[in-house]
């Protein structure tokens, strides 16, 4: 049974990245007046906000692949789940910093959350090798 939750927990992971692309590519707002990632603190002042927002379209969508083929991999018991699962979450928590407006506030609004979740999935899988399953 927990390899079901757990399964399904990461492909959900994904699915949430997706509203997130939403927002970035402006199909619709998470939030009245929410911007998100507009003023990107390096992507913005470098490429502008049009090209940011491209990037952070492109990038949720393939964190979002992603958490869903792991969270397959690991439904499957394959034995790539894992690799795959922590690069994802490494590279999911690496574009929202720097997609991040570099404010303090709102940090919900901001992916803070998913960094959170991503956290916990590699001090999990990483720190304490957990979950493991038998064959």
């Amino acid at each position: 049974m927990l390899k079901y939750i757990l399964g399904a927990f990461f492909i959900l992971h994904g699915l949430v990245h997706l509203l997130y692309f939403g927002q970035s590519h402006r199909l619709f707002e998470l939030r009245p007046g929410m911007a998100w990632p507009d003023g990107s603190w390096i992507l913005s002042k470098l490429l502008g906000d049009d090209t940011t927002r491209l990037i952070a379209s492109i990038s949720l969508v393939l964190a979002a692949l992603g958490f869903f083929v792991s969270g397959s991999g690991f439904l499957f018991q394959q034995p790539w789940w894992r690799p795959l699962v922590v690069g994802i979450s490494i590279f999911s928590s690496a574009a929202y910093i720097i997609l991040w407006d570099g404010k303090l506030q709102n940090f919900a609004d901001k992916g803070f959350v998913a960094i959170l979740i991503n956290l916990a999935i590699l001090v999990a899988l990483l720190v304490f090798n957990w979950p493991e399953f038998e064959s």
